[in-house]
């Protein structure tokens, strides 16, 4: 599918964005990736972390900026959309602002694509917009409605969602600020021990985009079947693996806008959500000709759960939550800052060496 094609990743230098990059380049092939987004020190790690590949162009612009983003889909075959603000207290506190990004920004994507006849846009969405509470969700919510609705407005362009929980280690979500807190104060702040939250890799979700990017006709929301954990137990699993003894938890109360479980699926949706393996598949309210071209419900199966929360989703058990945080290397007590540039030694002397800073002489 993605052969000797032109992509498009709007907020590509992020965590999903990577790992997107890393796997369409060893699996797929393609002619070019384009990665959209507005901070240029992030660009230049990553770039350097691609070895400079020629495959791989980086455009500074912002989703805010129609005309920015018609010039970047340009003979472009497929766009992720992936920027968004996203922290839950920022957007709170700066409502207007995640408009402007995560709506707008989004009705954008649609225009551009519609107008550069794009095959199909993926929209990155969050459990957040599932009976959202906070603004963040709220401008999901929305996000997902435009995606769904401008499969109406043309036929040339398919767009479809994928629905996410939290991805595990991305930048600062509670998993990088919980190893920073131990190895740093050997006290950690919790919110809330009790809440639960769904919990994937990296690699689940880049599996579910290329699962959605696929087999989708346009229109459909792709949820994955994810576990859940709760940050208590998240919490002591990290204490015992890294604390020095005596770590200290102080629960500072919930923030503007966190829920204590989250959804990934709402009771109106499940009475339109049918398993497709280890994934949901969502079937819009909105009437898509192409979806009752290609989905026959009577020979397809529905849940069987009146919704899909972090309450009632399979709880990880403390082996499981050491497990998958090992995998990631969050468990090891060398340096896992995952935003600086330079990540070690040898990288800060070859860089000093390139630069003319360090000579030979002087090492």
């Amino acid at each position: 599918m993605f052969f000797d094609k032109t992509i498009l990743i709007t907020g590509g230098t992020g965590s999903w964005g990577n790992e997107l990059t890393k796997q369409l380049m060893e699996k797929y092939s393609p002619r070019e990736i384009r990665i959209y987004s507005r901070g240029e020190r992030k660009q230049a790690m990553m770039k350097r972390d691609f070895e400079n590949s020629p495959k791989i162009k980086f455009i500074i612009g912002d989703v805010r900026d129609y005309e920015r983003l018609d010039e970047s889909c340009r003979k472009v075959d497929y766009v992720f959309h992936l920027a968004a603000l996203k922290h839950v207290p920022i957007c709170e506190s700066n409502v207007s602002e995640a408009k402007k990004t995560n709506i707008m920004g989004t009705q954008n994507v649609i225009r551009a694509s519609i107008k550069n006849s794009v095959k199909k846009v993926i929209y990155i969405s969050s459990d957040k917009a599932v009976d959202p509470l906070n603004f963040y969700g709220m401008t999901k919510a929305v996000g997902e409605r435009l995606i769904l609705a401008a499969n109406n407005l043309t036929e040339d362009t398919s767009f479809v969602c994928i629905r996410a929980g939290n991805v595990l280690g991305t930048s600062e979500s509670v998993v990088p600020v919980f190893r920073k807190q131990i190895l740093n104060t050997n006290k950690i702040t919790i919110t809330d021990g009790e809440m639960t939250r769904f919990y994937l890799n990296l690699k689940q979700a880049i599996s579910l985009i290329f699962k959605a990017s696929e087999e989708s006709v346009g229109g459909e929301i792709f949820v994955t079947n994810m576990p859940a954990v709760k940050i208590n137990d998240l919490a002591e699993v990290m204490i015992k693996e890294l604390g020095g003894g005596q770590t200290e938890k102080v629960i500072i109360g919930k923030r503007p806008g966190e829920k204590m479980h989250e959804l990934l699926v709402s009771r109106d949706e499940s009475e339109r959500t049918f398993k497709l393996g280890e994934y949901f598949l969502i079937l819009p309210h909105l009437e898509i000709e192409k979806i009752k071209n290609r989905y026959d419900t009577k020979n397809m199966v529905r849940v069987d759960f009146e919704e899909f929360s972090s309450v009632n989703a399979k709880r990880m058990n403390f082996e499981e939550i050491k497990q998958i945080l090992d995998n990631e290397n969050w468990l090891t007590k060398d340096e896992h800052d995952t935003d600086v540039l330079y990540k070690n030694k040898e990288q800060i002397l070859d860089f000093f060496k390139n630069v003319g800073w360090i000579k030979k002489e002087d090492l």
